[in-house]
């Protein structure tokens, strides 16, 4: 990062979902743009949601149709810009009389069919569970089911394709870069960052400071840059769990429990299950985070509650957890804190802006992007329109939309591939899979194998391209190879990353 007398215009804290998203969209606008993360990017809360790009039914039962009307279009928006990381699902919903009564249920679904302009999804359809192959796995007492679309989405993938595109569109990204103080100077921010790697201070001026620290947006305003905020961020640790698929199908499942809170089972790497999510008050430190043995415990009675097939705590083979950052409204119940975001804009007469984000939810990001732009726009009267609706993300230029084609193509262009791995580049790197497998035109071209879809190629082309520096950056954030690796390769690899690393100096 240069120092001394450079000025940028916009200067983001946070490399998650929204400070990447906002970093984007202001570099296509024209904008000078640093991003800063003290760790990597989408570390914290955006590589440990539900990875759903969804309306969020449930939300309205609190009456947030305003919320769950921009979440089912932008659901739409992002499936059009990166069909690869981002694909439609159906949910099959056991209804349970006991929780909520059918024509609730129905009149949700209807809401949800139509509030957002559904285009691309098909539509709620009502299942007889002791006929249709969906009910198969549902224990006999239910009968009756729905069935809805949403969209699955690789959330850490979709924070790397934001900032992929920021650094084209000409922002600079720095991870493992802490944004250690901000102080307004002359009209301009004077911005403090430690490099933690190297220890190396920078200071760099901008002319407008983003916080988009997600858990840590009140540090950032208090310790940071040494302000006041009226407003707050509440805590909400949501733990999941991933055990072997216990079903056959592509679709998912939402069940209802008795306390009122609803818990996806999702197919997940093809072989696996994700299962969650929990909603519990946290006031730890957000780097601390992890599911509780209560938790998993919770987890499993929902899921057998309903499936014929029960599971046990050994069948859990991983368990994470993220906090998330919700705007604090008052709520009694976790569940019931509004997934809306919030923005504050501190900027006395004359003095450079602090534009703070509290809240959000992934899949509103973009246009929470836009939102956060139109805030700052006074400041910049010659800052570019709105671009994101129409623009594609990194790999997402896939003609009509229409994966399994590309797929297809993707597989006649490899012809010596085998069809896990057209399938792994293809979800991962989109239209990008050239450059990752560059000019090898064999397996044996692509490297070293770590393991049974995972080559050095891939590991390297991490490295050099989306800001990796650690085996976890790659293992549990680019890819997800770190699910499929036994603990003898998983070894060789981070042997292979620390003699890399040593070579790099």
């Amino acid at each position: 990062m240069n120092g001394g007398s450079e000025i940028v215009d916009l200067f983001v804290v946070g490399g998650g979902i929204n400070g990447a998203g906002i970093a984007r969209d202001a570099a296509g606008r024209g904008l000078s743009v640093i991003l800063c993360e003290k760790d990597d990017l989408a570390e914290g809360t955006s590589s440990r949601s539900g990875k759903l790009v969804h309306g969020g039914l449930r939300y309205l039962e609190y009456y947030e149709f305003r919320l769950v009307r921009e979440a089912l279009i932008e659901r739409e928006v992002l499936l059009e810009s990166a069909p690869h990381i981002i694909w439609p699902m159906r949910f099959v919903l056991p209804h349970s009389p006991d929780d909520r009564p059918a024509w609730l249920v129905r009149l949700g679904l209807f809401l949800y069919d139509h509030l957002g302009g559904r285009k691309r999804l098909p539509p709620t359809r009502t299942l007889n569970l002791h006929t249709a192959p969906e009910g198969a796995p549902i224990r006999d007492a239910f009968k009756r089911g729905f069935e809805y679309s949403d969209c699955w989405v690789d959330d850490a993938r979709l924070v790397l394709i934001n900032a992929l595109d920021a650094r084209e569109r000409g922002a600079s990204i720095f991870t493992r870069t802490a944004c250690t103080a901000a102080r307004r100077e002359n009209g301009l921010w004077s911005v403090e960052t430690h490099d933690v790697r190297t220890g190396v201070r920078t200071t760099v001026r901008a002319r407008a400071l983003v916080n988009a620290a997600g858990p840590w947006v009140n540090d950032i305003i208090n310790r940071v840059a040494g302000q006041n905020s009226k407003r707050n961020v509440r805590l909400v640790k949501g733990s999941h769990i991933v055990v072997p698929k216990f079903w056959e199908g592509r679709q998912a499942y939402l069940v209802q429990n008795s306390d009122k809170r609803v818990i996806f089972i999702n197919p997940y790497q093809n072989d696996l299950a994700l299962i969650g999510t929990t909603d519990i008050p946290y006031d730890g430190r957000p780097e601390d985070v992890a599911a509780d043995a209560s938790e998993i415990d919770y987890l499993i009675k929902v899921v057998n509650r309903y499936f014929k097939r029960g599971l046990v705590r050994d069948d859990v083979v991983y368990s994470f957890s993220g906090v998330r950052p919700l705007y604090d409204d008052n709520a009694d119940n976790p569940s019931a804190v509004t997934r809306d975001y919030i923005f504050e804009l501190d900027a006395p007469s004359g003095a450079a802006p602090l534009l703070s984000v509290f809240g959000g939810k992934i899949t509103t990001f973009r246009k929470l992007a836009e939102h956060a732009l139109d805030r700052i726009a006074p400041f910049f009267p010659r800052m570019g329109k709105p671009w994101t609706a129409k623009a594609h993300l990194p790999g997402g230029d896939i003609a009509n939309a229409d994966f399994d084609r590309f797929l297809g193509d993707l597989g006649r262009e490899y012809p010596w591939m085998p069809a896990s791995l057209i399938d792994h580049y293809g979800r991962l790197y989109g239209t990008r899979t050239l450059l990752v497998v560059g000019n090898a035109r064999s397996l044996a071209e692509l490297g070293r194998r770590f393991g049974t879809d995972f080559f050095e190629r891939e590991a390297s082309y991490l490295f050099e391209q989306e800001w990796a520096m650690t085996s976890a950056d790659i293992l549990e954030r680019r890819t997800k190879h770190g699910l499929h690796l036994s603990t003898e390769e998983r070894s060789a690899f981070e042997d292979w990353c620390a003699s890399r690393l040593a070579r790099a100096g």
